[in-house]
């Protein structure tokens, strides 16, 4: 897939996600497979030009963390494409525009979902940080403010007009946040409205089969994928494996998951130390423990760790706790094996995830 002059291995992305797709996650990902372009946290514009270094943080990368977009956010053209022309200075890919951001601090600048309500202004900008770099220009998007502002598909024309390289779409208003149904018909009517932009298509995609329904009603180019990764980090290549074969691999086995979460944390004491990183930690581990069966005892102590050796000894602890919980061949007993992670698609209007809310990971307030 291209996005611009960028050619891309997969035409699966991930989403930004504040707090969590930093580079020891992002590392954890590539190393796993199926990832075709990682996007950084949301990081302030104005921020990045006064080199603030916190957003400096935010966008720090390596050799094996390519290709790399960063996602910026503000609402004054001047700033944003001064930071574009900062990041590609610095060999970013490509620079995302978060036109998605429900949060109220955002709106209330401009940025965010608030760029959908002013079309004109919105074009204006993104043809400055356009006509300014080389690199591939996308922006991610909502559908609209709420039901009653349905922008996307006019918005969607206006960009392409100014030439941006592709167009992510969350299919939920900003009004909604991260609550309700993806729409999938909205983000089909984005799709319908450009000439040839590609349109990513994102929201509830937690499975390969949710992945194909998203592809098969809407006819985007390509899926973006934030918080099922956080369930499921083997995510991008399951997918990428079941549109290629049509075949479902199997589940991680215990082991595997162990051996990625141990990594995850390596990575996370090497950037950012073993203290920090040891604390960042306690909110990534529970999501891996997810999937691992009853796992109360390690939820309760991973939560308290403070060094790399603690975590060793909170997961040793649990695996001789889980023992009981196992047969003969170190399977879960059958009454303790979870259920295939599934979503519900037989709803009259395709859309996605039938539950009312899904958990969304708080990040620092200070990566808005």
């Amino acid at each position: 897939m291209k996005l611009g002059s960028l050619e891309l291995q997969s035409n699966l992305f991930l989403s930004p996600l504040a707090g969590y797709t930093n580079l020891p996650f992002r590392r954890v990902l590539r190393e796993v497979g199926g990832l075709g372009l990682a996007t950084t946290d949301l990081v302030n514009a104005r921020s990045l030009i006064e080199r603030n270094p916190k957003a400096l943080q935010l966008i720090r990368t390596c050799p094996e963390d390519r290709p790399l977009a960063v996602q910026l956010f503000g609402a004054r053209p001047e700033e944003m494409r001064d930071a574009a022309l900062q990041l590609e200075a610095l060999g970013v890919a490509s620079v995302d525009i978060n036109m998605g951001c429900p949060v109220r601090k955002v709106c209330q600048v401009g940025g965010g979902s608030a760029m959908m309500t002013e079309l004109g202004k919105t074009a204006h900008l993104v043809r400055t940080m356009v006509d300014a770099v080389r690199i591939p220009v996308t922006a991610k998007m909502r559908l609209g403010w709420d039901d009653s502002q349905i922008t996307a598909p006019d918005l969607a024309r206006a960009l392409e007009d100014v030439g941006v390289a592709a167009l992510f779409v969350h299919g939920r208003t900003r009004a909604q946040g991260f609550t309700g149904r993806v729409k999938l018909a909205g983000i089909r009517r984005v799709v319908e409205a450009v000439r040839g932009v590609p349109v990513i298509g994102n929201g509830d995609v937690t499975t390969p089969q949710a992945a194909r329904v998203m592809f098969e009603t809407t006819g985007c180019a390509g899926v973006s994928i934030g918080r099922g990764a956080f369930y499921n980090p083997w995510i991008f290549r399951h997918v990428q494996h079941a549109l290629a074969t049509g075949e479902t691999l199997p589940e991680p086995t215990f082991q595997e998951r162990v051996r990625v979460m141990c990594r995850h944390l390596n990575l996370m004491v090497e950037a950012f130390g073993e203290s920090r990183g040891c604390v960042m930690f306690r909110k990534v581990a529970p999501w891996y423990a997810k999937r691992l069966g009853p796992a109360s005892r390690f939820n309760k102590r991973v939560v308290t760790i403070r060094t790399r050796q603690e975590f060793l000894d909170c997961l040793h602890d649990y695996i001789d706790w889980r023992r009981p919980f196992l047969d003969d061949q170190g399977e879960l007993l059958p009454r303790y094996r979870l259920a295939p992670i599934e979503v519900d698609y037989d709803d009259a209007e395709p859309e996605v995830a039938a539950r009312e809310s899904i958990p969304v990971p708080q990040g620092p307030v200070e990566v808005w």
